[in-house]
């Protein structure tokens, strides 16, 4: 059968539009089809060693770099008031051999950068109204977008959120949970220069995670209750500056909070399939959890790699009817992996239990003392199978000394 496009992707965020470059990149005809964001998103992302690996590949990360922080230090302070606490442990990518666990960027740079990597990709065309309608079928996919003829596609890649039309029109199922959490965004400058490292304090309702940002600026995600979550976001600058100023310990000396503080109610899903026959959901269309250990656009960029794998074939051979399918059989063990284990963290951080305060203190205490499993956490970090592929000769190693 003839289609118009190899590949229809739906949703023009950061993981559908690198989605699309990357097919493109591959010889595929692609139709990328969705508004372009607003803009409004103050929220900033942390690309680990992995992704800047696929940025650099795909032509992506050049321009991208000089609106970058590197992060060479990842430290987890315990700030809660409880009878157990944590020690303080620090993570440093010197001792796994990078320069940078990973580099932290606004999104609205990152959405700049690909916007531009789109526009200029002859193998792409941008179709920037909504698609009304998807109907994914043994032999195709046929897409409705209001105002226009519809399109067809060998295989189409649902980036269209957690409300995903794609996922939807696939016939494919939710499973979702909801935390009493919601994540206050913002950026800020300090007096005191961060030094590249990235500061995580443990606290009783969630994470305050700072992360540095170019010169004497940061970005903040804070997890607290909903209640104090309107209280911090009706506070003016000055009050709100103080506040993180004094969770911060003044760590970084004077702080001054920037406009457009946001706040985004916690909760998680994950699809019952990642993929089906011609269609694979990646991004929040697939998998979200809360914006614990950077790992939300980082687990996308896997899917997107996964992808690759599967649909760029240099002999333009057609698309497989099951590729959606070998997609979901490909991601199910990482994606999987990835949810539970923020999951597992983000709730250990919410438990009043004893015995889980225990537990929680106890690892944190043994990466603290011990160095070879904490570059195994490091390695598997910004890397997904490269700490459990280095295990035996570092167990060697360990025997040798």
């Amino acid at each position: 059968m003839t289609y118009e496009f190899d590949i229809a992707v739906i949703g023009a965020g950061p993981a559908g539009q690198i989605a699309a470059i990357a097919m493109a990149r591959g010889g595929r005809r692609v139709v990328l089809v969705g508004p372009e964001p607003d803009g409004s998103d103050r929220r900033t992302t942390a690309l680990m060693d992995q992704s800047l690996a696929m940025m650099e590949r795909l032509g992506l990360w050049e321009e991208l770099s000089t609106r970058t922080a590197p992060l060479q230090v990842m430290q987890i302070i315990d700030g809660t008031k409880r009878l157990l606490r944590a020690p303080t442990v620090a993570f440093r990518s010197a001792e796994i051999g990078l320069d940078a666990f990973g580099y932290n960027t606004p999104n609205s740079a990152l959405l700049e950068t690909l916007s531009k990597a789109v526009a200029a990709e002859p193998l792409i065309t941008r179709k920037p109204g909504a698609a009304e309608t998807i109907h994914v079928g043994a032999d195709a996919v046929t897409i409705g977008i209001q105002g226009e003829e519809p399109l067809t596609a060998g295989f189409v890649i649902g980036a269209d959120g957690r409300k995903s039309k794609t996922r939807e029109s696939a016939g494919v199922g939710v499973k979702t949970w909801s935390y009493p959490q919601t994540a206050v965004v913002m950026n800020f400058t300090h007096t005191l220069p961060h030094q590249n490292i990235s500061t995580e304090f443990h606290t009783e309702s969630g994470p305050f995670t700072q992360v540095p940002l170019p010169g004497l600026r940061s970005s903040l995600v804070w997890v607290v209750t909903p209640q104090e979550a309107e209280r911090l976001t009706s506070l003016s600058s000055e009050q709100l500056s103080t506040e993180v100023e004094g969770r911060m310990q003044s760590m970084l000396g004077k702080v001054s909070v920037e406009a457009g503080v946001q706040a985004w109610p916690l909760s998680g899903m994950t699809a019952r399939q990642y993929g089906k026959g011609r269609a694979a959901f990646i991004g929040e269309a697939g998998h979200a959890f809360p914006p614990i250990g950077a790992q939300g656009l980082n687990l996308s960029l896997r899917d997107i790699a996964a992808l690759e794998e599967i649909l760029i074939d240099h002999s333009a051979a057609p698309i497989a009817a099951d590729c959606g399918d070998r997609f979901d059989r490909k991601r199910r063990i990482d994606i999987a992996s990835r949810t539970a284990s923020v999951d597992l963290l983000n709730r250990s951080l919410l438990s009043g239990l004893l015995p889980v305060q225990m537990l929680r203190a106890a690892g944190l205490q043994v990466l603290a003392s011990i160095a070879p499993l904490r570059n195994l956490v490091m390695q598997e970090g910004v890397a997904p199978g490269r700490g459990l592929k280095n295990l035996p000769s570092m167990l060697r190693e360990k025997v040798r000394r």
